[in-house]
């Protein structure tokens, strides 16, 4: 049987069939202290992991069939990533390079303030530029939407990078930081409206 063309137009609607949603991985110790975590390795706490499995149970209870579940590579996010899929029923999981925490730098360990957390580029160094993590996240999101147009993907990322694209992409009030293992649907229209080429910041 021959192949029917698929249009560009049939192909931007069947992407947009989707649904795409992030979650944040569980606590950490780091987390728990205030302490800045970027692309160091630290694992889930024990209330991370409760955090995973009430995450996980609330995407099973939405009653939708998930097909896809990916998550960076730091082991908080892998480890926040299987426990979900074993309410999912997703027992495979994509480590997902682009969709790593911004790397921090010498400011990895440190507690800082509010205020200086939000520019830590200004007082350490190694610290990952900000347009770079806005670009990265939203380019990472918008391949896997693409290689999967239709699908209900699930993604477990770290908290700047979530808020980045979600600023970038998705109505809402997206100022204050992003909790812990809650899942967070991203606008897929939005993020293909983005561009990189009028980013602002502050």
């Amino acid at each position: 049987m021959r192949r029917q063309r698929v249009t560009q137009e049939q192909a931007e609607k069947s992407v947009m069939t989707g649904r795409l949603v992030v979650v944040r991985h569980g606590q950490t110790d780091w987390n728990k202290a205030g302490r800045m975590q970027g692309s160091s390795d630290i694992p889930l706490n024990d209330r991370g992991r409760e955090q995973a499995h009430e995450a996980g149970r609330a995407l099973a209870e939405q009653n939708e069939f998930w097909n896809y579940l990916g998550a960076s590579p730091l082991s908080r996010a892998q480890e926040t990533a299987r426990i979900i899929g074993e309410h999912v029923g997703l027992s495979e999981i994509e480590t997902v390079p682009g969709v790593i925490e911004r790397a921090y730098g010498d400011a990895e360990g440190q507690t800082l303030t509010f205020e200086d957390s939000r520019h830590p580029q200004d007082l350490f160094a190694g610290v990952e530029p900000e347009g770079d993590v806005y670009r990265r996240g939203v380019a990472t999101l918008k391949d896997l939407v693409l290689e999967h147009p239709g699908e209900n993907l699930l993604v477990v990322s770290h908290g700047t990078l979530i808020r980045r694209v979600l600023l970038a992409t998705t109505p809402g009030d997206w100022t204050e930081h992003v909790p812990n293992a809650t899942p967070i649907e991203v606008d897929i229209e939005g993020l293909f409206a983005w561009d990189p080429e009028q980013l602002v910041l502050d």
